[in-house]
């Protein structure tokens, strides 16, 4: 076998096919939207959202943390967070009439650290805080939650949460020297900033 070949293979390739998988599974939600087939799209969803904790996990568990994975990540999180407010406009369009404004903060929260990282380091950081992945646990359930038909009350909480998230990703942005992957918290990038300092 070609070291090429064992290295698309590997273990340490793991952690980065979930998050492709994720990645490819966003263009299936959007058609599955389109074609009106919510019991698919809930089933491909949640296969979405369980590659998010997965690849993570493998990542941390096994030690095997990149830049490129940190990357990759953000990106398929960022694709798969876009195709929701389309999706969900396909399959719940009095939803998104009625929450219009909630939708539309979801939206800007995930616009403004993005922003704020280009506008800094003329590239699109990849902190992965922990109030973001608390934030996307929440939001998730509240999606599911959106298109099963149950309450509300999660799509709210995942909404305040979004904002505060995205308010520390400003900060951090704003208190790092140079841009930094997977910076947990304000306060990581507070001892990154000092350390360089120092």
């Amino acid at each position: 076998m070609s070291s090429a070949l064992q290295e698309t293979f590997s273990p340490r390739s793991l952690p980065n096919a979930f998050t492709a998988t994720r990645l490819a599974l966003v263009p299936v939600l959007l058609l599955l939207a389109a074609a009106d087939a919510p019991v698919a799209f809930v089933a491909v969803l949640a296969a979405a959202f369980a590659t998010d904790a997965i690849d993570g996990f493998l990542a941390r568990r096994f030690r095997l943390e990149s830049a490129l994975g940190a990357k990759l990540d953000s990106r398929a999180d960022m694709a798969l967070w876009l195709s929701l407010p389309i999706a969900t406009w396909l399959l719940r369009p009095q939803f998104v009439h009625d929450h219009a404004v909630a939708i539309a903060t979801l939206l800007a929260s995930l616009a403004l650290p993005l922003a704020a990282g280009l506008v800094k380091f003329r590239r699109v950081p990849s902190y992965h805080t922990w109030l973001a992945k608390g934030t996307a646990i929440v939001l998730a359930g509240a999606m599911l939650s959106i298109f099963l038909d149950g309450p509300l009350w999660p799509f709210q909480l995942a909404t305040a949460l979004a904002v505060i998230s995205a308010l520390e990703e400003v900060a951090i942005t704003a208190l790092l020297p140079e841009l930094h992957a997977d910076v947990r918290s304000w306060r990581a990038a507070l001892r990154i900033r000092a350390q360089r300092r120092a």
